[in-house]
């Protein structure tokens, strides 16, 4: 047991909202010295990006439940407000810590905020002690013959898994002997509450809290049930959004709910069990794909390490000179499911209502922006940012970049996705457009995808007014995959191949 008189030691929580597999949490208990958890919410960071709307409402979610944890055992979470570098050295200063312990970060400004940190407590004569706690392998882990980042992702992920295998996740600290913080420090802490994380004028988020269960345990949960009922089939219905077959893990990843190495170990075991019980079944391929997900998630993070900003910079510069569109209407009747085109808007309406959308539509709903209405990806980026609960720094803007043709070992700019016949092969019998575009609930499967394309009598005996209860398309597919070629034969003065996705 800890010393009474001894100096504590800070665990800093911040994209690591869970005790099990917590590094850095590990180090603090195992010390010897009493802790002090600390979480700091800074609303306008100088260098990095603010929360968005989505991820402010589960931050708040997750660290009622993170402080619940900790009650359970004898503790609770800190909460300070304020910029980082002043309120960490302040209060480290304040309740005389010995050390401060945290989970790494990877963009370039969180990187320099946090060398910031370490180096004026250091001056104070605090330690600081940093650990992996968000990744399988941390970006300079893992290079070229060369020495040199990759910028494709099969070439990064077969040598990151090259003979390798990450540290086994550990348990949860059974006690943690906490650290009273005085009075006259604790008078400026914040209470959850006066973040102001969830919205209430208006409160938007019920289709949040119908949607979501947040914090560890939720986390786990959901993993257990995936890979009890989901993994075996994932291969071959992820990709179907009416089936339910994706894992919904992301949030959970994002905010630290859970570590990428509980879900990595435990999609092995299940994966292998799985396998030996069903020899002739999906799982082994089920559980590569799996595994392939969490690499490019990976992948991200050590494209977001290495190379410039990836929400604001082009990763192929030559798309600077592209000739984007500025056009509000077509921006808001994207974001507000109002295109015309029912699988994006079933997507974008999923996306407002929940924080989250399927995968496949992901892909479908990005493409459509950027190449049928010709606007920047990083209006779209931004969107999801905000609208997203499992938006992340990294993986965001380099899937954003990859539909847009402009990042790393991205999808040709040229592949344009056809929104119907997208919707045709991967939602056939229109499921997922009924769920989230009830107007259209009662027309056929064979014109579910193309509303225009049915006959008047039709429309009007299912009551589908197009123009008025639900928009006609807001551009012309075959005109708009034109416009999007010839604006990149513009870039790069040759001959795009005029292959359909």
């Amino acid at each position: 047991m800890p010393h009474p008189s001894q100096p504590p030691v800070i665990v800093w929580f911040r994209d690591d909202q869970r005790l099990a597999d917590h590094p850095a949490l590990d180090h603090a208990v195992a010390s010897g010295h009493p802790v002090v958890c600390v979480y700091v919410y800074d609303p306008e960071p100088r260098n990095a990006r603010a929360l968005g709307g989505a991820a402010r409402w589960w931050v708040h979610e997750s660290l009622r439940e993170l402080d619940a944890a900790l009650a359970a055992r004898g503790g609770g979470l800190t909460i300070l407000r304020g910029p980082e570098q002043q309120v960490i050295e302040a209060f480290a200063a304040q309740i005389g810590a010995a050390r401060v312990c945290w989970n790494r970060r990877y963009s370039a400004a969180q990187r320099e905020t946090d060398a910031a940190i370490k180096s004026a407590l250091k001056a104070r004569g605090i330690e600081v002690l940093t650990f992996n706690g968000h990744l399988l392998r941390e970006p300079w882990t893992v290079t070229t013959r060369g020495g040199q980042p990759f910028q494709v992702f099969t070439a990064y992920w077969r040598a990151a898994r090259h003979d390798y295998a990450p540290e086994p996740p550990r348990p949860a600290p059974r006690r943690i002997a906490f650290f009273p913080v005085p009075e006259n420090v604790a008078s400026r802490v914040s209470a959850l509450a006066d973040l102001k994380l969830q919205p209430s004028a208006p409160d938007w988020a019920g289709g949040l809290r119908d949607t979501w269960q947040c914090g560890e345990a939720a986390g786990q949960h959901r993993l257990r049930q995936f890979l009890a009922d989901t993994l075996t089939a994932y291969a071959t219905g992820r990709d179907t959004p009416a089936a339910h077959a994706t894992s919904r893990l992301s949030p959970y990843l994002r905010f630290g709910n859970l570590s990428v190495r509980q879900v990595w170990y435990a999609a092995l075991e299940a994966g292998h069990a799985g396998a030996e019980a069903s020899p002739a079944s999906h799982t082994a391929a089920s559980l590569d794909k799996f595994l392939d997900e969490l690499g490019w998630r990976e992948f991200s993070y050590h494209l977001l390490y290495h190379f410039a900003p990836l929400e604001r910079v082009n990763f192929r510069r030559q798309f600077d000179a592209m000739p984007w569109r500025n056009d509000a209407d077509a921006l808001h009747a994207w974001q507000r499911g109002r295109t015309g085109y029912p699988l994006v808007d079933a997507g974008m309406r999923e996306l407002w209502h929940t924080g989250w959308m399927h995968n496949r539509v992901r892909m479908v709903a990005a493409s459509f922006l950027v190449k049928h209405l010709l606007m920047d990806w990083r209006a779209g980026e931004a969107w999801f940012w905000d609208t997203l609960v499992d938006a992340d720094e990294a993986s965001n803007p380099a899937s954003w970049q990859w539909v847009a043709g402009t990042g790393a070992d991205a999808a040709p700019y040229f592949r344009i996705f056809n929104p119907v016949l997208q919707g045709q092969k991967f939602d056939p019998e229109g499921d997922y457009v009924r769920r989230w575009v009830p107007e259209l609930a009662r027309l056929p499967d064979a014109s579910i995808h193309a509303p225009w394309l049915a006959q008047p009598a039709q429309l009007q005996a299912e009551s589908v007014r197009l123009g008025d209860n639900y928009p006609l398309p807001v551009v012309d597919h075959q005109q708009a995959r034109m416009r999007a070629l010839e604006a990149l034969q513009r870039v790069r003065g040759d001959q795009p191949d005029r292959s359909a996705a």
